[in-house]
Order: structure tokens, then C-alpha cells, then sequence
């Protein structure tokens, strides 16, 4: 009697970086544990890699989406270190540590010393030309204070900041930080879904400011190879990164190396997802599922992992599932764009002494924030010349991408000019958009990921990951990732009760 196929066929729908990752993590652990998985994964668009997108021009690395990763969230080093790009990793230039505010058209300094955004010196928040002497003694109130809050209650980050702060350093200091990080409307974002360890602090020190200062850990010594020192030790297993880091030729590096990875996996790109369908049970305790692709292709799956944006998945389940579908749905987006501009070093008068500058939304301007890319990073420009990459867009102010690009440029310019007194013209133009690209956490957002969780339940084989969810970072997408496969593998182990075919694990029996 024949053996039937103990294979198990996973469809991955979503090319980005947490897709990537869910393959790769799947594809390593079922290589090392002779787990029999046939893996493929679907990406609409030619380009695998979704917002992570570096362009290489004329000596200029250029990055469309992200920039950068936060190295205290450890998952995506130690990705680039698994897949031999620990001698890429560079850091920061430790030199040009500002970062500015623009405050009533004048470039301020942000005040050394903030953790979680929440200024924790007392001499530089005493000295900053951001708050007046009432907003900082606003802000130093934090320190008597012990509100108490219950637990179970969320409250949108803004509400929580101007109680322990004040206005002024919300709008001045925090807002536009936050803004960087969500492109989102501090009114609407819940604290509970993107600061927790701001509530944490309150909740065990009253004060925030007490809290940090009590849980503020020795500095490091910085290790970074900015300018002119490269990775270190063999991958760069031995760095301890801190703050913020990099790829050498751009965050493009880390996709290509995992689609390079993939090796085990099938690839489809340029192929669209039309729908998931259910496949008749006929009484197994996991029911199948066919993935069918625009051009007709219909991909059987014992699993299928969404790794796509909130509302792409609730289109894919809308037949299937149309109640997580609507769950899914009421997770916004926000729409932002890029415009990257080189200069030459000659034509660019301001020193450029740091790594850029963010716009409170109190200060009614197009821009969101200006990273001095050059001065961020090394190897982002050609000697003798400079990278500037300007971010416009956030929450209630996304009609400005409906400007053609000859209209967003002349706008980014004019702000430029009055900004940097910048008048030369560019030597080098990119201009990305992001449709709808970066997901909200309003206030509700963990009741709402409890209901989708629940929902979930009632699709065995059904998963779902990426940045809609638990983070909007590289790191967070790339832990959703491995968690997501982490998940699927335990899955089908505890309902195949760990069947044995020749000393390989036969997930599928009984399923």
C-alpha cells in the first residue's frame, strides 16, 4: 500500500519583509528538524521587499521606505547577522548626534537626554529654546505626580503625555518624535498599542520622568563605523549595536540576501491573489485551502499565512471569513511619500550638523521631518556631495500627495529654502509614495486584535502577520515573522501528534 504524501504545503500571501522572514524562518526550521514543508510565497508586485525599496545611483544609496533599524530591538542584526550581513551593519556618525525641531520657522536642538521621548536631564530641559519657563515647569511637575489609572483603561497618547507634561512639550518635543515613528495623529493612537512602557512607568513610579532616571541603564560605549571603520568579527556576531544602524549599500541588502536564502522556496512575484477559498473538510480535523492567483493558478494549502496590509487581507477573506474580514477592515492607513535630494557640498550652506530635523504639527507645515541622510550615515553620497530625504504626509494632512511630482518638488524646495536657505538646484531627484502604507494603532487596537485573534480560531491554518498587528518597525515585522512560523510549525505538530515516516516528522496524518 502506497504512503500518502506527508508533505505539507504552506502559501505565504505578502512579499515584504515580514512574508521574507516568515519563509526564511520556516524554511531554516523545517531544514533542520527534516520537517517535509513545500512553502510558496505570492507577491503582487515584481519587486519583493514591500516598502523596503534602495535605489543606487551615481554613487548615491537611496532608500525609498525605511533607513535604518533600531538596534535595541534585536531581531533585525541578528537576521543580518544569520545571513552573513553583520560585516555590513554600520551605525550612525557619532559626531553629528542633533536632531532639531522646527519651532516657529527656527531650527531648535531637541534637549540631550530624552528616553521614550520623555526628556529626563534636567540642564538641557532647563536650556532648550523649545518650551517657555511655564512649559518647563509643567513639564518638571511629572516628578510629584502619582496619578492612578486603572488598568484595563487605554488613553491615546496625547492625553497621556500633556497630563504628565504639559502642552507645550507634547506638541514641541513628543508629537513630532511620535509623528516619525506613526506618521499618526497623537490624539487617536493608543498608548497601550505603542508605548506601553510609557504606562508601565506610571503605573509603578507615578512619575515618568522618576521611572526612567530609576530603570536608566549605564551608557555604553558606543561601537560604530562611521566613517571610516567596517563591521566587526566574522558576520559581526561580536557587536553589541546600540541606537540606530544600517546596511553599507542600503536596507536593499537585507532583502536581497533573503530572497537569495530562499532556496527551498517558491517564489511567485508580479502574480495578484484574487482569492482563498475553503476546500471540502471531508472529516479531517484541518480543512484545507486553495490560494488562486490572478493568471488562474490555484495553489493548494494545508496553511495559508496573510503577511499583507490589514486591508489587503480583509479583501482575501472577504468570502471566506466575512466577519474577521470587517474586524480587519477598521485598521487605517496612513499615505506618506519620500523626496530624496542630492546636492552638492558647495551649494548647500547650512552645516548640516546632524541628522536632521521633525515638525511639531502645531507648526502647520507640509513637512513631516528632513533626515540630513549624508550626515546620518556613511557611504549615502559621493564625496563632495550631500543626501537629504524629506517625509511628507501623516494623519489629516495626506491630500499633499495627490500633488503631481513636479508640484511636491517645488513644494519640498520651497520649504528647503526657507527652512535651510537652500536655493541650488539638486543633482539628484527621487520621489516615492506610499499609498495607504502605514498602519494606525488608535485607541482600541488590542481589543481590537483580541477579536481577530478569536475569529482567527475558527479557521485552523489561517494566519496572520506583519506590521498591522504588533509593530510598525523592521525588527517587529521580522519577530512577527519567526513567531508567525514558530506558530504554524507547533500548530501541525500537536495535531499530527508527532508521526514518524523513515525518522522524518509526518505532520500531516490525521489532519
Amino acid at each position: 500500500m502506497s504512503m500518502p504524501d506527508p508533505t505539507c504545503r504552506v502559501v505565504i500571501v505578502g512579499g515584504g519583509i515580514a512574508g521574507l522572514a516568515t519563509a526564511y524562518e520556516l524554511q531554516e526550521r523545517a531544514r533542520a528538524d527534516r520537517t517535509p514543508l513545500h512553502v510558496s510565497l505570492v507577491e503582487a508586485n515584481r519587486r519583493p521587499g514591500g516598502v523596503i525599496h534602495t535605489e543606487r545611483a551615481d554613487g548615491f544609496v537611496i532608500e525609498g521606505g525605511p533607513d535604518s533599524i533600531l538596534a535595541q530591538k534585536p531581531w533585525a542584526v541578528e537576521l543580518c547577522q544569520r545571513l552573513g550581513l553583520g560585516d555590513q551593519l554600520v551605525g550612525t556618525n557619532p559626531v553629528q548626534r542633533k536632531t532639531y525641531v522646527l519651532h516657529r520657522g527656527r531650527l531648535c536642538e531637541l534637549p540631550e537626554g530624552l528616553t521614550l521621548m520623555i526628556p529626563t536631564r534636567l540642564k538641557p530641559l532647563l536650556q532648550t529654546g523649545l518650551l517657555s519657563p511655564l512649559g518647563k515647569v509643567r513639564a518638571g511637575l511629572d516628578l510629584l505626580q502619582r496619578p492612578r489609572r486603572r488598568a484595563c483603561d487605554d488613553i491615546s497618547l496625547a492625553a497621556f503625555v500633556r497630563e504628565h507634561l504639559g502642552c507645550e512639550a507634547f506638541e514641541r518635543i513628543v508629537e513630532p518624535l511620535m509623528a516619525g515613528i506613526y506618521a499618526g495623529d497623537a490624539e487617536q493612537l493608543s498608548l497601550k498599542a505603542t508605548f506601553p512602557r510609557l504606562l508601565e512607568l506610571e503605573n509603578q513610579y507615578g512619575s515618568l520622568v522618576r521611572g526612567l532616571l530609576a530603570q536608566r541603564e549605564p551608557k555604553p560605549t558606543p561601537l560604530t563605523s562611521f566613517p571610516d571603520r567596517e563591521g566587526g568579527g566574522a558576520g559581526g556576531e561580536a557587536r553589541r549595536w546600540t541606537g540606530f544602524v544600517t546596511l553599507r549599500e542600503g536596507l536593499g541588502q537585507l532583502v536581497e540576501a533573503l530572497v537569495a536564502h530562499l532556496d527551498q522556496i517558491h517564489l511567485y512575484t508580479g502574480q495578484r491573489v484574487q482569492a482563498i477559498r475553503l476546500q471540502t473538510p471531508d472529516g479531517r480535523r484541518w480543512p484545507g485551502y486553495e490560494v488562486c492567483l490572478a493568471d488562474g493558478t490555484i495553489l493548494p494549502a494545508h496553511a495559508v499565512i496573510l503577511a499583507t496590509p490589514a486591508y489587503v487581507s480583509a479583501e482575501l477573506l472577504a468570502g471566506l471569513a466575512p466577519g474577521l474580514a470587517e474586524t480587519l477592515d477598521g485598521i487605517s492607513y496612513v499615505s506618506t511619500a519620500t523626496v530624496s535630494l542630492g546636492y552638492r557640498r558647495a551649494d548647500v550652506a547650512h552645516p548640516l550638523d546632524g541628522y536632521g530635523f521633525v515638525v511639531p504639527r502645531v507648526e502647520n507645515r507640509p513637512l513631516l521631518a528632513c533626515t540630513w541622510t549624508s550626515s546620518k550615515f556613511p557611504h549615502r553620497a559621493p564625496d563632495n556631495h550631500v543626501l537629504l530625504r524629506c517625509f511628507l504626509g501623516r494623519a489629516g494632512q495626506e491630500e499633499i500627495l495627490w500633488l503631481d511630482d513636479d508640484e511636491l518638488l517645488r513644494l519640498v524646495r520651497t520649504e528647503l529654502e526657507g527652512i535651510l536657505g537652500l536655493r541650488a538646484r539638486p543633482v539628484l531627484i527621487r520621489i516615492f509614495r506610499w499609498q495607504r502604507a502605514m498602519p494606525q494603532y488608535v485607541v482600541g487596537h488590542l481589543e481590537r486584535l483580541a477579536a481577530i485573534e478569536a475569529q482567527l480560531g475558527q479557521y485552523p491554518g489561517l494566519y496572520l502577520t506583519g506590521s498591522a498587528y504588533h509593530g510598525v518597525g523592521l525588527p517587529d515585522n521580522i519577530r512577527a515573522g519567526a513567531q508567525t512560523a514558530e506558530a504554524l510549525l507547533r500548530d501541525l505538530a500537536t495535531l499530527s501528534g508527532h508521526h514518524t515516516v523513515n525518522g522524518v516528522v509526518w505532520y500531516l496524518q490525521g489532519l
